[in-house]
């Protein structure tokens, strides 16, 4: 797999929305009522984002990066992305060219661009039964208890 180039920045995520494509199929009915069934057990999320390069360099990077390991961004690869689940490695593509570069700075210059991400960013299905709702909505409690009784591991 396709990795971002280290030496890089990070991509900021504009904003905080992610756009879920719907994975629904919505059929109206002659007496007013819809029936709705799901169509796609897994649909793509989209995000906006950025990228701040520092110097020339890695702005011409970035650019040779996009049209010549990406085939102009149309391949899939590796990134650190964040979600609700956190900042992961997650595999997405561009959709579409990116704009700029932008220079904002003495030898600043900006990148945007719309990511299409493989696979939606949630729980698996084991981990939201409802006997483990409270494992998940306590996590970060029992991440400071853990590390407040075993500081050692």
């Amino acid at each position: 797999m396709i990795r971002y180039p280290e030496g890089l920045p990070f991509i900021l995520m504009d904003g905080s929305e992610l756009e879920t494509v719907d994975p629904q199929l919505r059929t109206s009915l002659g007496n007013g009522r819809v029936r709705v069934r799901r169509k796609f057990s897994q649909t793509p999320q989209y995000k906006s984002g950025t990228v701040l390069m520092r110097t020339y360099q890695q702005a011409a990077l970035f650019e040779g990066w996009w049209e010549h390991v990406l085939v102009s961004g149309t391949n899939w690869f590796e990134a650190p992305i964040t979600t609700p689940l956190g900042t992961e490695m997650r595999v997405v593509r561009f959709a579409g060219v990116y704009s700029g570069p932008a220079k904002v700075g003495p030898t600043l210059w900006q990148f945007s661009f719309r990511l299409e991400l493989r696979k939606r960013a949630i729980l698996p299905a084991e981990w939201v039964q409802p006997d483990a709702a409270e494992w998940i909505l306590h996590a970060s409690d029992f991440d400071i208890l853990m590390n407040r009784t075993w500081p050692e591991a």
